[in-house]
């Protein structure tokens, strides 16, 4: 299985191709649009990220949805880097792609807080999956 590190240096690589940031943020967006929305049921006040200036829905088995692109595309990264990994993993992982493709910079401070309470809950999710295991 691809480490979380590899699949990182991949979504680098990826917005490395790009050198305007008009152009990462329409592969952010594309990525977005990848996304399988999210079940209606899950779309509940439990599963809303706090701190995010669009509403964001995190379910742990089912992953996301935004009613903003962008923001739907960050959450597609997030998903993409950590899902698969066991809850260990997720919780040890460096998430240094987001400052390596400048995303934190580049966003506006609520958007950057969001990111920041997303990573988070998805770590309470792992910390809560492994203690199911225990």
């Amino acid at each position: 299985m691809i480490s979380i590190n590899e699949v990182q240096d991949e979504v680098i690589a990826e917005f490395n191709d790009f050198d305007d940031w008009m152009d990462r943020y329409q592969l952010l967006i594309d990525l977005g649009n990848e996304q399988e929305p999210l079940d209606e049921k899950y779309k509940t006040e439990q599963n809303l990220i706090e701190g995010c200036q669009s509403r964001v829905w995190l379910q742990a088995d089912e992953v996301d949805e935004s009613d903003a692109l962008i923001v739907k595309g960050i959450i597609s990264l997030l998903i993409k880097v950590l899902s698969g990994h066991t809850p260990d993993e997720i919780l040890n992982a460096d998430l240094y792609f987001i400052d390596k493709i400048g995303l934190k910079e580049h966003l506006s401070p609520t958007r950057s807080n969001g990111l920041l309470s997303m990573v988070k809950q998805m770590r309470m999710y792992a910390l809560a999956f492994k203690a199911k295991d225990i």
